[in-house]
């Protein structure tokens, strides 16, 4: 009685332009055995996915129909055993499962006669070699791409602000994608003044054309890439460290550990609450004179057109027309208009304040120069207790990695203190004239 086989022809994606691993390859190959040995040819099962484990659409069905049609299909015939599995525990799994099912699988270019146990010996090296392989590429992948970190080089697809490009050489890297890069130097420099909150500042540079998604955007605003940094993660006995990137950076180190400081709350901000247009720009900054809460404001349909208010949503049920309440507010801003005969007043004046108040930033160089000290002292007393023994070295890689950070950000506000008097005459020549515009 003739023998009845299913053909499994199995390819990945990384497979497919070898042309020993072709579907059309395997295929001939598995045909001329079956004709060869006399074995009828049920159906043919063409797979395009990975064998690390038997989750595999066309599989699954196979499997399914075996069961359906027990002790109708004796083989399922595969060129070799890692077309089969590459994953040892799974395999042996799977084998025990086809031969409930009176189902023997095969493997025609490494033929094995299962019912000898020294046999199983040899199974065991045809599994794992491949799986061994495997690893191994995906280890030397993983530590070419770790060495091409450190340097310098970012590897995969290019975040946002950037676009992968490739040199005549066929040397991979990044540059900046315009206009995108621009609005993200934009976003990061208003993050830094802490006026506005992150969802603010994503929502205007969306309305500047930023393509970033919501979560895109928050990587990339806590991404040190940004300011030229690549990141090393931890690995083994080696800590997370960050160096120098041979991109061009988009923004200053110094903008975007402050920026950091503003996200993590280290710096003071000034929220409002909401950013409007006509006929509402005040919502969100007026009061509600009967119960202090913060008014809001709506568009209420009348009988021939619609009316703009600014109304209470407290339960409280005061409100007033937004542009009765625009006009009121544009004429109390004309009281603080200056008068425009003591504008070269007010310059001096300024001028005189602001050189007044510069005298601060010495002072905060001279805080930072004090913090500096006491860390680099820690970390010097830290490095005399492992030479005497009196700390672990893993304690010591902690301390200088903690350390290490404050140092390193310490150093980069140091940095970007500038104690250079600035004549600032010109600017405020150009502000006292928009002041005198107040109202406008």
């Amino acid at each position: 009685m003739k023998m009845i086989a299913d053909l499994y022809v199995r390819v990945s994606t990384d497979e497919q332009a070898d042309r020993g691993y072709s579907q059309r390859n395997q295929e001939e190959v598995l045909r001329k055995y079956c004709e060869i040995n006399s074995i009828e040819i049920r159906d043919v099962i063409y797979e395009d996915h990975s064998a690390k484990t038997f989750n595999r659409p066309q599989w699954n069905k196979l499997l399914q129909n075996l069961k359906k049609h027990k002790n109708k299909v004796d083989l399922v015939l595969f060129t070799k055993w890692d077309r089969f599995s590459r994953n040892a525990g799974d395999a042996y799994q799977m084998i025990n499962i086809l031969r409930k099912l009176g189902v023997e699988p095969q493997g025609i270019e490494q033929p094995l006669d299962l019912t000898i146990p020294e046999n199983k010996m040899m199974l065991a090296f045809y599994l794992a070699a491949p799986e061994v392989e495997n690893d191994r590429r995906a280890l030397n992948t993983f530590h070419g791409m770790r060495r091409a970190r450190k340097e310098g080089r970012y590897m995969g697809y290019a975040p946002a602000g950037y676009v992968n490009k490739v040199k005549e050489d066929g040397t991979k890297y990044i540059t900046f994608d315009q206009p995108e890069a621009s609005i993200l130097k934009w976003a990061f420099e208003e993050l830094s003044k802490g006026i506005f909150n992150t969802e603010q500042v994503l929502c205007m540079a969306k309305e500047k054309g930023l393509k970033a998604s919501k979560n895109n955007f928050w990587r990339a605003i806590r991404n040190p890439l940004y300011c030229g940094k690549i990141v090393i993660p931890k690995y083994k006995d080696e800590d997370l460290t960050y160096v120098t990137g041979q991109h061009e950076p988009l923004i200053s180190q110094t903008l975007f550990y402050k920026v950091q400081d503003v996200l993590d709350g280290r710096s003071k901000t000034y929220l409002p609450k909401a950013i409007t247009t006509k006929p509402f720009p005040l919502r969100g900054f007026f009061t509600c004179p009967e119960c202090a809460k913060i008014l809001t404001a709506s568009i209420s349909k009348g009988r021939n057109k619609y009316y703009p208010y600014y109304h209470c949503s407290a339960g409280c049920k005061y409100r007033i027309n937004s542009d009765t309440a625009n006009e009121v507010f544009i004429k109390n801003l004309k009281q603080y208009v200056p008068i425009p005969e003591i504008k070269n007043l007010y310059i001096t004046v300024l001028s005189e304040c602001y050189r007044e108040q510069t005298k601060d930033i010495f002072e905060e160089k001279q805080k930072i120069i004090t913090q500096l000290k006491d860390y680099e002292k820690r970390l010097s007393h830290a490095r005399d207790l492992l030479a005497t023994q009196q700390i672990d070295a893993s304690d010591y890689r902690d301390m200088k990695s903690d350390y290490g950070a404050i140092i390193n950000r310490l150093e980069l506000k140091l940095s970007g203190i500038n104690v250079d008097e600035h004549d600032i005459d010109e600017i405020l020549k150009v502000g006292i004239e928009n002041l005198l515009k107040l109202n406008e």
